[in-house]
């Protein structure tokens, strides 16, 4: 596995997952805790902040909005399954979620329209492997991965058979043209231009 530390004790909840120190960040996938620790670095933090301005600026005055972390995404496999039967929470770095019923105080109950994992070293392996394993089982439209080190961004969408096809590349001098979203595209000179 990579680099994350996992609970292995039980498969754990989001009833679990309340009652851990604020503190600490963790997501559950498939019931098995991961610790996402140590603090993403500033080049991670400088693209995050660049994306969400960009997203941001298009969705302003429509119905979609955009959340970045720390902010829960409660996958569970059936709508009503209370706090005890959830085993998939995440914090994506960054979320759009047009469908304003499956907001909280809480945070997102349910599949947003996009997720963005910004990598760091340590999480890579788990937002290439695992992250998009559940994002793919929960039929979310736009899987972006953005490699903060190499500028590229990978865009994997959910096709026809429910699964997702082989990633759109886009690399530093690119601008993404964003599927569904009349108008929104991305310039990833933008993005990427405190560090080119």
């Amino acid at each position: 596995m990579d680099n994350l530390a996992r609970k292995l004790e039980k498969k754990f909840s989001y009833a679990d997952y309340l009652t851990w120190p604020e503190d600490e960040r963790w997501e559950i996938i498939d019931g098995i805790a991961y610790n996402m620790s140590p603090s993403p670095s500033d080049i991670h933090q400088e693209v995050i902040s660049q994306l969400l301005t960009e997203l941001n600026l298009y969705f302003r005055e429509k119905k979609c909005k955009v959340y970045p972390a720390p902010f829960d995404l409660r996958l569970p496999e059936n709508k009503l399954d209370g706090d005890d039967k959830i085993y998939d929470v995440v914090q994506p770095d960054i979320m759009v979620v047009c469908d304003r019923s499956k907001i909280s105080y809480k945070g997102c109950k349910g599949s947003p329209d996009i997720v963005i994992e910004v990598l760091s070293l340590s999480t890579a392996n788990h937002d290439f492997v695992t992250k998009k394993r559940l994002y793919e089982k929960n039929k979310i439209k736009q899987y972006w991965i953005v490699n903060p080190q190499t500028k590229d961004i990978y865009v994997y969408k959910i096709q026809n058979n429910g699964k997702y096809g082989e990633p759109e590349e886009y690399r530093k001098e690119d601008r993404i043209k964003v599927e569904g979203f009349e108008g929104l595209e991305i310039d990833l000179k933008r993005v990427f231009g405190g560090f080119l």
